[in-house]
């Protein structure tokens, strides 16, 4: 059997384009397709966030996030580096202005030492050392947390794949997976992208430095394998602590890969999950550009995709992303969660008053709560950003109230995961509602760590959404969740520091799927989640 491609990932986020990177390093010659709906890559959560280069802090030893956080963080910085993409390692100061923070401060002081991160503890005197308009009772300074723009590394990451011969197409939407033993087809609707060899169309929201790639290339960029890259020196002038430059862990954590159980939370608005969908994706394969995609392997040439498209692999990787869980019962899969979509609402220093803040201040975060609070972050541009405010979204890419989409609406709504967060978390979820309805509250949460900010000097900015998985008892799902079902990986919670661990995350996910071209189960496999 012949196929168009051996991987297609669903998805051109800084994960996706991270996996098939780590594809075509580890195993050249495998053909790697990605697709994306939209024009260009790192549209949505990628292209969203503030750009922060976590340092693994909050992050419980043994966890995934704590894993590829403290790896991924170093080999950011070096990839950042190697590749001439705008970044600065500037520590961050995590401040405690309530005396009930100090106990979750001095724990968060442990856990750093624990990891191996560089902190320092900080009086009120202190703090002024680093933040002069900064005001706390107390804090810590962590030294390895830094700045980028993810945009610019995604976009990177898709030059430095397709130049390896994978091909990343744009304006595809997947709109029905069908999976028969040791196959997978995929069909897409077009709204008009193509398929480019090194092509990279479009830019990306809020992050203002577009850089090609190319400035800074070194020789170590060819005829590395995956995993070479933790191998490398350290920076050793920009980042400290770099416990994660051990190579990536190639055995799998225990509970991380499973069967999810039967997912009984059909809702209204999500059609295309039928069986005959599946069957119609097989049944118009024969009508498929199959012999033109291969030739473009061979020749490196286009080919662009039509309506109505099928693709077929051998393997399929699912990076979709704030659709991961709609993808996964397209391909007749159980997820076991939803993605409930959160609004992170961002404001923007105005320019004469960006010098109240130096760098990053964060407040000590409330392990009750999977978000991290309101914090001053200045970016790689010298902007700087207050936020996110976290409050739901009314559409999966809900970028503001005004945006509204009944089918998504319907699913939160639907979904009994959704009203068990509401009633565990009506309190806080008020007081979001409420910065997010007034921005003289919104001032005020502000003002516990910048007392000298106005409400005439916050102006609003580009809001992000995350990808929240939710189980149907209402947890929230805390940890990066990566299944696997026959053909399948499922990539179905990957929030932050996803963006700083890409890198190491993208090798896990390749290691898998170049595992399973191999006929391998990935030791694991089918047992329970654990510690989601």
């Amino acid at each position: 059997m012949a196929y168009d491609c051996d991987v297609l990932v669903i998805g051109a986020g800084i994960v996706g384009l991270s996996t098939a990177y780590a594809i075509t390093r580890a195993a050249p010659g495998t053909r790697v397709v990605v697709l994306e709906k939209e024009p260009g890559p790192a549209r949505h959560q990628t292209g969203r966030n503030s750009g922060v280069i976590h340092s693994g802090i909050y992050y419980p030893p043994g966890s995934l996030k704590a894993r590829f956080a403290l790896q991924g963080s170093a080999e950011m910085v070096k990839f950042c580096l190697d590749h001439a993409i705008p970044h600065e390692v500037t520590g961050k100061l995590i401040v405690a202005t309530d005396r009930a923070e100090l106990p979750r401060l001095h724990s968060l002081i442990q856990r750093g030492r624990e990891h191996g991160i560089p902190v320092r503890e900080l009086g009120p005197a202190q703090i002024t050392q680093y933040e002069p308009e900064v005001s706390g009772l107390a804090a810590i300074h962590v030294g390895t947390t830094g700045i980028t723009d993810f945009g610019a590394v995604a976009r990177c990451l898709a030059t430095l794949a397709t130049e390896a011969g994978a091909h990343i197409v744009y304006g595809s939407e997947v709109t029905a997976i069908g999976r028969r033993a040791g196959r997978v087809a995929v069909r897409v609707s077009s709204s008009g992208g193509g398929m480019g060899a090194g092509r990279i169309a479009g830019g990306v929201a809020r992050t203002p430095v577009d850089t090609g790639c190319e400035a800074g290339r070194t020789s170590a960029d060819t005829g590395r394998v995956a995993g070479e890259v933790s191998r490398a020196p350290a920076d050793t002038g920009r980042v400290a602590g770099e416990a994660g430059r051990a190579p990536a862990d190639t055995g799998r954590v225990a509970g991380e890969v499973s069967r999810a159980p039967a997912d009984t939370e059909r809702v209204p608005g999500e059609a295309g999950c039928a069986p005959t969908d599946a069957e119609r994706a097989f049944g118009d394969a024969p009508h498929t550009p199959a012999d033109a995609l291969r030739a473009s392997f061979d020749r490196t040439s286009s080919a662009p995709a039509s309506s109505g498209t099928v693709f077929r692999a051998r393997v399929l990787i699912n990076c979709a992303g704030l659709h991961c869980d709609r993808i996964a019962r397209l391909a007749g899969d159980a997820p076991g969660m939803r993605i409930v979509p959160f609004r992170g609402e961002y404001h923007t220093l105005a320019p004469a008053r960006a010098s109240l803040v130096r760098g990053l201040v964060y407040p000590v975060p409330d392990p009750a709560f999977p978000f991290l609070g309101v914090h001053l972050t200045r970016g790689i541009d010298g902007s700087v950003h207050i936020g996110p405010n976290a409050v739901p979204a009314l559409a999966r890419e809900g970028y503001d109230w005004r945006t509204v989409r009944p089918a998504d609406l319907a699913g939160t709504l639907a979904y009994p995961g959704s009203w068990h967060i509401a009633r565990r978390h009506w309190r806080y979820g008020a007081g979001e509602l409420h910065r997010s309805l007034s921005r003289r509250a919104f001032t005020e949460a502000v003002r516990r760590l910048l007392p000298a900010v106005r409400e005439e000097d916050i102006r609003p900015s580009p809001a992000g959404v995350r990808a929240q998985a939710v189980l149907p008892d209402g947890t929230l799902a805390d940890d990066f969740l990566i299944t696997e079902t026959p053909s399948i990986i499922h990539v179905l919670n990957a929030p932050s520091p996803a963006a700083t661990a890409s890198l190491p995350i993208g090798r896990e996910i390749a290691g898998r799927a170049l595992g399973m071209l191999e006929g391998r189960l990935p030791e694991g496999a089918w047992r329970p989640a654990e510690g989601v």
